[in-house]
């Protein structure tokens, strides 16, 4: 069920504190006016909503910029019942980098001291998650990940940043070079977007949230 995850890590350092509203008050695009009450609405919902609620909620977000991603971004999920929720942090998902338009790290992983190192979806488990979500979520392959996670760093880029037409906004969306994902990102607030990944075969899509990292 939505909701009976752990709270992502992405909304810890939360915009103001939200103020009191039932946790299942649904969001009222008439009424939200982005960025302070749409982000007071996504940290009151951290712990997750439903799918309908979700994509509702996105559609009525703000378009970002293609420029207005660049640097390393902290990602954690969105969890609204999809079958691939809290899988990525479960194998150690730090966020995604996007140096430029053209190189994009679309997978960040944290190593066993926690650094984030770039991985290619390729060799990440994307393709495990896909075709078998029981099997991914248990404790063997993704010790082993966390393991191998070192030797699978990956130098050169594996996706790419272009504006797109989306659910009537044109907004930028990163389009993953070797994995059939198209990830769609809106606006916030300031260094806080919410991405929706389009994942062939797998409806709905896949709800997470960017946190801009610090400059190292």
């Amino acid at each position: 069920m939505a909701g009976s995850h752990l709270v992502p890590s992405a909304l810890d350092r939360a915009p103001d504190q939200a103020p009191d509203r039932a946790p299942d008050q649904a969001f009222d695009r008439a009424r939200a006016r982005p960025p302070e009450d749409a982000a007071r609405w996504l940290v009151e919902h951290r712990h997750g909503t439903s799918s309908a609620q979700a994509q509702a909620f996105f559609d009525h977000l703000p378009a970002v910029a293609v420029d207005a991603l660049a640097g390393r971004w902290h990602g954690s999920g969105w969890h609204t019942g999809h079958p691939w929720d809290g899988l990525l942090e479960a194998y150690g998902w730090y966020g995604k980098e996007f140096r430029d338009a053209d190189d994009v790290r679309p997978l960040l992983f944290a190593d066993r001291s926690g650094h984030p190192v770039p991985v290619s979806p390729a060799l990440a488990p994307v393709r495990l998650l896909a075709r078998h979500p029981g099997i991914a979520r248990s404790p063997l392959p993704r010790a082993g990940f966390r393991v191998l996670c070192p030797l699978l760093a990956w130098p050169r880029p594996t996706g790419r940043l272009r504006a797109v037409d989306q659910r009537g906004a044109v907004s930028a969306a990163l389009i993953y070079d070797d994995v059939p994902i198209v990830d769609s990102f809106r606006f916030v607030a300031d260094d806080l977007v919410l991405g929706a990944a389009d994942i062939r075969g797998v409806a709905p899509p896949l709800f997470f949230v960017l946190r801009r990292s610090p400059r190292p």
